[in-house]
């Protein structure tokens, strides 16, 4: 069975919204007969072959097609080709194939251009492989019993026909995608405990009294609607919840709301026990993050106001306060740690068979789950439990396969809360929503969707804030290129006093020393007033903005005397190591790439000589190439559950008194940890072999995280990886300072019109 969780609407089709970095392709009148490849078995390996040979076609996806064939018998060679492209798209990010959208624009079904190919004397690119071929030709061969089937069975290949196109998927995944709607949609249908015993959802507020009470004591009256109260109000009610919005507006402290709002009502049952309550993320700094949020917005919630909602304890109330704060957890764990992963295998612990024992599970960075986590998290939920998911819907979706928080995402913006939703919603919170927002023939999942719609961390002041907006508007009617080229370099040119626009010049040694001043200090001078005299919206100054110089100095600043030892002194190693990495996170420089001089793989080496030039570290060309030394930033890039460090982890390499050699230093990596007892965790070198530097980072590892002064660069050249998603989430990341930098001109225009549409059948 197809669910469709948004009614009739159909998604936009498209592969992948990349227009403006079209390769070269030949013209199909040129391809008066079709393709060789397309009706024969060895053309078709041949022209794989030569595919992978250039980057292309992936090698697992050239294995599969081989071993179906090798299995099965005329099996048609335009279903094998199917076959493969749809195996290369869950390399980049797509859960399928869709057939149509690939014949109008061909050569997005490849990884086109690979970095570093010039594209000189090509293979076959796919417009002239396809360019003879129709829909309906292609659709008539994806018929093999063995190979593919339209749905349940064990073919290693599903088909999914509508009347514009044909997606087509590897079993697994369209098994995904039936989960996931399944999941969502049972929990849709579900009634909460919250109105469980009024005659409809869309129960009056007066029927509730006990939720606006408890809504009203955790939200201060205000003269226009708060979306956050919005958003608590409608997860309340329903067992599947969506929070979105973009940095900001205040997700962490409405989801410490909620979950006292939760409590508060199930408290108030006679004899109920409180609820178990998980919190997660998809990796540990994320987590940590989080944890790091939420554990100062506790204590500050008004329990007295809510206690007096419901019965208290005999205890009195300052116990019955003790016990109610404890029920609001600050702990969080990453998704992996939560289902319980099992080494060498895709399978959790925790799944249908044994589900999670808990009532309420909050995911936060959910636009980093892709779709196999997040089906096993659905699976492994109990089915009385409530799920709420937190995340930016306009961030980069996981670098897995699928986009689940933006396809259900997809028309937050417009709302379609019904009328009777809009009607329970004003008597709850006093204010009514804009009309625009309400639909009559709203689904149900738009019922339990909140987008938060004012930032509280970027005002109209903010250059980085409206250079987000601008940035985010998509391409509409209304909406073209040239305008959103304009509005983007209107927030550059307007001398904001938090942004910065940096061309790096085309003559090397100019690009060179605007680029290592950058790195090294942060070039203050660049900003207005160079970066002094700003305050926040607490009204506390402001830092100038810096570079890596500020954690070295610091790293050398602060060291113990060499003549305190380690273990005995761990307390005074700790802080040292804390003042560090909070040193570090003051700047951060962001990439797109990883391969190339503008990747991680060129800039990090580039940047760790640039600061010996400053001789702020210290190695040869080698050491700082492959090797370790003090002040090295690294990045997990694995779970290591035996050293307890997650993926996207970030510590620094410190030299620490060598207990066996008096006067002898040795290594240590001190990675930020949540225990308040054991701050630091301590890590030999030796024992990290799932690691890289970290001075310059990709976008996508820098999710979850913010950073006071952040770097974002482009590359020279276009690149279907550059989209108006990666520079909004990259720009996101910066706190206080950002500078924006252009290895070339014209690059900025070129991301920011360019948008990413993964396929996927979840949105409908």
């Amino acid at each position: 069975m197809n669910l469709d969780l948004f009614a009739d609407e159909a998604p936009p089709a498209a592969p992948d919204s990349t227009a403006s970095v079209t390769p070269p392709t030949e013209s199909a009148a040129s391809a008066a007969q079709p393709h060789p490849a397309l009706s024969d078995t060895a053309a078709l390996f041949l022209l794989c072959e030569r595919w992978v040979s250039r980057g292309w076609l992936r090698d697992l996806d050239l294995a599969l097609v081989r071993f179906l064939d090798r299995e099965t018998q005329n099996a048609p060679p335009l279903l094998l080709l199917g076959a493969a492209l749809a195996s290369h798209q869950l390399g980049r990010g797509h859960v399928c194939l869709d057939i149509a959208a690939t014949l109008e624009a061909p050569d997005f079904a490849l990884s086109l251009p690979p970095e570093g190919d010039d594209l000189n004397d090509p293979p076959p690119l796919p417009s002239h492989v396809l360019a003879t071929l129709t829909l309906p030709e292609w659709q008539a061969v994806l018929n093999h019993p063995t190979l593919i089937s339209d749905g349940p069975g064990n073919t290693p290949l599903v088909k999914s026909d509508s009347s514009l196109t044909t997606r087509l998927y590897l079993r697994r995944y369209w098994q995904f995608e039936q989960t996931l709607h399944q999941e969502i949609a049972a929990r849709l249908s579900l009634d909460s405990p919250v109105h469980s015993s009024m005659d409809s959802p869309e129960h009056k507020a007066e029927q509730s009294p006990l939720l606006k009470s408890a809504l009203d004591a955790l939200f201060p009256a205000t003269e226009t609607l708060d979306w956050q109260k919005n958003a608590c109000a409608l997860a309340a009610r329903s067992p599947f919840a969506i929070i979105t919005g973009g940095p900001g507006t205040g997700k962490t402290t409405t989801v410490v709301r909620l979950l006292a709002l939760l409590q508060t009502l199930q408290l108030a049952e006679p004899n109920a026990h409180p609820l178990r309550i998980r919190l997660a993320a998809p990796t540990g700094k994320a987590a940590a993050r989080l944890n790091e949020s939420i554990a100062g917005q506790v204590s500050q919630l008004p329990f007295k106001g809510l206690i007096s909602l419901w019965e208290a304890a005999s205890a009195g109330e300052e116990k019955a306060t003790e016990l109610f704060q404890a029920t609001i957890p600050t702990e969080v764990t990453t998704l992996h740690r939560l289902l319980g992963a099992r080494t060498d295998t895709r399978h959790f612990r925790h799944n249908a068979a044994n589900p999670l024992a808990l009532d309420v599970l909050v995911v936060d960075e959910a636009s980093m789950v892709d779709i196999e986590m997040m089906t096993a998290l659905l699976s492994a939920l109990p089915a009385s439990a409530k799920l709420v998911l937190l995340g930016d819907k306009d961030q980069l979706a996981s670098v897995e396969a699928g986009a689940v928080l933006g396809d259900l995402c997809r028309r937050a913006d417009a709302a379609h809360y019904t009328p009777a939703t809009a009607q329970w919603l004003a008597e709850l919170t006093d204010h009514p929503l804009p009309e625009a927002l309400t639909d009559p023939n709203g689904q149900p999942l738009d019922q339990a969707i909140t987008m938060l719609r004012v930032s509280h961390r970027f005002t109209e002041t903010s250059g980085i804030g409206q250079l987000a907006q601008a940035i985010n508007q998509p391409l509409s009617e209304t909406l073209r290129e040239r305008d959103k080229h304009q509005a983007v370099h209107g927030v550059l040119n307007n001398g904001y006093a938090d942004l910065h626009h940096l061309v790096l010049k085309p003559d090397a040694q100019n690009e060179d020393s605007a680029l290592e001043r950058l790195v090294i200090t942060g070039s203050p001078e660049r900003f207005p007033n160079a970066g002094e005299g700003r305050t926040n919206f607490k009204g506390e100054p402001i830092a100038p903005p810096t570079g890596y110089c500020h954690y070295l100095n610091t790293l050398d600043s602060e060291r113990p005397d060499k003549a305190l030892a380690f273990e005995e002194n761990r307390d005074v190693y700790d802080a040292w190591a804390k003042q560090v990495i909070k040193a570090y996170s003051r700047f951060q420089l962001l990439c797109a790439l990883r391969k190339g001089p503008w990747g991680v793989e060129g800039l990090n080496l580039r940047i760790a000589k640039t600061l010996r030039s400053e001789k702020l570290l210290f190695g040869n060309d080698h050491t700082l190439e492959k090797g370790w030394f003090e002040g090295r930033p690294v990045l997990v890039t694995q779970n290591d559950y035996g050293l307890k460090l997650m993926n996207g982890d970030i510590g620094i390499t410190m030299a620490v008194p060598d207990p066996r050699t008096p006067g002898r230093a040795l290594f240590r990596v001190a990675f930020p940890t949540s225990d308040p007892e054991n701050p630091i965790h301590w890590v030999l070198p030796s024992r990290l072999h799932a690691v890289e530097t970290v001075f310059a980072m990709t976008v996508h590892k820098s999710q979850g995280s913010e950073f006071q002064h952040t770097a974002l660069l482009l590359p020279q050249t276009p690149n279907p990886i550059l989209t108006r998603e990666l520079v909004y989430t990259g720009i996101t990341r910066a706190r206080d300072w950002l500078t924006l930098i252009e290895a070339k001109r014209g690059i900025l225009n070129d991301a920011v019109a360019r948008e990413v549409m993964r396929v996927s059948g979840v949105g409908g």
